[in-house]
């Protein structure tokens, strides 16, 4: 069984939704602009620009679109050119679009081992809209064909008189609880993150108090973690990433204020390296992603998987799956030696510290300049 070499997460930077969360990030910073961009490389490319001979190895792609992923035409045909290269995909949908998972279940059954779905749980929206029953038998019908899956819910405020309703139509249907995610409200300066918050108008303990009525070992771990300042050496840009599908921009991290484009060029290698103690954002956003993979190595995790699956319900349906998402990913890498630790750690520090500076002096045309570009 192949283990993940780099894990990868994927924006599509779409603004239109079905749904309307009043917890959504897009609503929140009122970007719901209703808008599907247009791909810059077409699939195909895309897939031969993400080869695991060019990502060294097998790779564990997350797609996410800002609003519902499933939207732009393009999405599922990429999720394809992913998985027929040999890698992981996960797809992070709302799972109302019908047609859409007629169309994934028709996808090769031996590519459909490698891919995952994680069902989003937006119950209030799919009561408004009638939609529940379609959520449900659209998970039915990507689990009959051996697709793994989670279901999970944002904590939010307005969930929590229906507690044990959620509880229930997610027993019956599903064999299990949700996961729950921590639901948070964020605050944004040059579009780099400054400041987080939990999305709740009560204290912080009856929010913590209501997720754990759930059981979710996700939710321990990002209640745990939630504003935590990573000050450990982090291997993010070398053995992960953050990838804009439409431009082909790569950074090292989310924060990270600088970008290398891999698409344009897919004969060029892609440069790997490490951003180390440099972290820049005030904590390491999904990290239920990141550190559950062992992007820092130094902390010790629950793997991706013991964060996501019920093992009782048998949500992760093929061993391909489990297996990689059960790995860490210093199982296919190397640590650095102090030498190199050094080196890197001055090399961003210096990148981070001076961009930051420029930033606060509204500097944006020179910082364009030397490749920096706001977020797509």
């Amino acid at each position: 069984m192949e283990k993940i070499k780099r894990f990868i997460e994927c924006i599509i930077p779409v603004s239109a939704c079905n749904l309307q969360c009043k917890y959504c990030y897009i609503i929140q910073q009122n970007d719901r602009k209703m808008k599907i961009p247009k791909l810059n490389y077409d699939p195909e490319w895309i897939g031969k620009a993400l080869s695991k001979k060019r990502m060294g190895g097998v790779c564990f792609f997350n797609i996410c679109g800002a609003g519902e992923t499933l939207i732009p035409n393009y999405t599922i045909d990429i999720v394809k050119e992913l998985l027929k290269q040999g890698h992981f995909v996960n797809i992070t949908t709302n799972g109302t679009l019908n047609h859409r998972f007629d169309e994934i279940v028709k996808i090769d059954k031996k590519l459909l081992k490698r891919l995952n779905i994680s069902f989003s749980f937006h119950y209030l929206e799919l009561k408004r809209l009638n939609l529940l029953n379609d959520f449900f038998d659209n998970i039915d019908k990507i689990r009959k064909v051996g697709i793994s899956f989670v279901l999970q819910l944002n904590l939010y405020d307005g969930y929590m008189p229906y507690v044990d309703d959620i509880k229930k139509i997610s027993k019956e249907r599903v064999g299990a609880y949700p996961q729950v995610a921590l639901t948070r409200k964020e605050y944004n300066k040059e579009h780099i993150l400054t400041k987080t918050e939990i999305f709740t108008e009560k204290s912080e303990e009856e929010y913590i108090k209501e997720g754990k009525k759930y059981d979710s070992p996700l939710f321990d771990f990002t209640t745990k973690n939630f504003n935590v300042k990573r000050k450990e050496f982090c291997y993010a840009g070398d053995w992960s990433g953050a990838l804009n599908l439409i431009t082909g921009d790569l950074k090292k991290c989310y924060a990270y204020p600088f970008r290398q484009n891999i698409f344009k060029d897919i004969n060029k290698p892609i440069n790997f390296e490490a951003l180390g103690k440099n972290c820049n954002s005030p904590y390491c956003i999904n990290s239920s992603h990141f550190m559950s993979l062992g992007v820092i190595p130094s902390i010790k995790t629950p793997t991706y998987r013991q964060l996501r699956d019920r093992p009782e319900a048998g949500w992760y349906a093929s061993d391909e799956i489990k297996t990689a998402f059960d790995s860490k990913l210093i199982e296919s890498n190397k640590e650095y030696g102090k030498l190199k630790k050094l080196k890197v750690n001055v090399k961003n520090r210096i990148i981070i510290v001076s961009t930051n500076m420029l930033r606060k002096l509204g500097i944006v045309k020179l910082m364009r300049k030397f490749g920096y570009r706001k977020n797509e």
